[in-house]
């Protein structure tokens, strides 16, 4: 049986590997899928501590179900932004989305 500190090390991995990914890279959907790994390492941490914690309960699944809901919305947006944004720009390079700068 797997332990708490597996979880929390293997959030902690993909959390840090997320985070490196949205930090370093320059293609838009790249970034939104780093974003994406760092929410699952949120709730794999989320769902240790519901089942592993002093007192065991169900609020950890709920949050993570609600997390992985607002995820899904938040990529349906995020997509349908970086379409807009391709279509004005030709390009997915975050450095030349400037749209909002005076």
């Amino acid at each position: 049986m797997l332990s708490v500190e597996q979880f929390i090390t293997l959030g902690a991995i993909l959390f840090c590997i997320g985070l490196y990914g949205a930090l370093t890279k320059r293609n838009i959907i790249i970034v939104l899928v780093s974003v994406e790994l760092m929410l699952n390492a949120v709730n794999i941490n989320l769902l240790a501590f519901s089942r592993f914690g002093l007192m065991p309960s169900m609020n950890g699944q709920i949050f993570t179900l609600f997390a992985m809901t607002i995820a899904a919305a938040e990529v349906a947006v995020g997509l349908a932004i970086l379409i807009s944004l391709y279509r004005n720009r030709n390009t997915s390079d975050v450095r030349d989305q400037d749209l909002m700068k005076w």
